[in-house]
């Protein structure tokens, strides 16, 4: 479904992304753990479209997407949700979820409705706005708006970052159903080495911009895992 190689980015004369390769495949989920500032982050933009990479080549499902724009890799099926939420805090819970009809057929355009399976909270405030639920409902809004394109590949940057660990479980359980649904190819940045380790079927760890552990989980010893990610 995925399949990132040899990938360089820069800002500027500063290199974030070193020689970067990773995969992710269909009913699988791809952890990409690391400290703070060690290209987690880049790697995501890079691969939404976000941000032009200098080197490499992105390649999904069957296509070279490397200098594709970012809409036209979510048409292709490329969902993001962002280290940040940045959900639309003025427009309703409703208004953010239909941000993502524009990605759609027109008779598509509606909401799927195991968003609401997967976080009934959001039925519940559909007409508040986004900017008064509290950071976990922000968040669950935020995986819901994704999965309104249909996505083939998530993305999704620190889900649990500043999270209530009621909502965590939460997330966890929807990555989890998520996956067992054989057709999305999910890539999960986080720091929270519990949560990963729960849902990984491959890991990919990063330092200094480049990947420096890497395998299917069972493979990779989980020791030397929590030890780049605390060195």
């Amino acid at each position: 479904m995925l399949s990132v190689e040899n990938m360089n980015l820069h800002y500027g004369a500063a290199q974030a992304l070193k020689g970067v390769s990773v995969m992710a495949e269909p009913g699988k989920v791809t952890c990409v753990l690391g400290r703070n500032g060690v290209g987690k982050t880049s790697l995501m933009r890079a691969v939404s479209g976000r941000c032009p990479i200098s080197g490499g080549k992105i390649m999904f499902d069957g296509k070279d997407i490397s200098r594709m724009r970012s809409d036209h890799r979510a048409r292709a099926g490329v969902a993001t949700v962002p280290q940040g939420r940045e959900i639309f805090p003025l427009l309703t819970v409703k208004e953010n979820l239909e941000t993502g009809f524009s990605l759609l057929p027109r008779g598509e355009k509606k909401v799927p409705e195991i968003v609401f399976e997967l976080f009934p909270v959001l039925k519940e405030m559909l007409g508040r706005r986004g900017g008064d639920l509290s950071g976990g409902q922000q968040q669950q809004l935020a995986i819901g708006r994704a999965l309104v394109t249909r996505p083939k590949l998530l993305l999704m940057d620190e889900p649990t970052e500043g999270i209530q660990p009621n909502v965590i479980q939460d997330i966890g359980r929807a990555i989890s159903f998520l996956r067992k649904q054989g057709t999305m190819a999910i890539v999960l940045v986080e720091q929270y080495f519990e949560f990963a380790t729960e849902l990984a079927d491959h890991y990919a760890v990063m330092d200094r911009g480049a990947i420096v552990l890497s395998g299917r989980k069972g493979e990779v010893d989980e020791a030397e895992v929590q030890r780049w990610m605390t060195v």
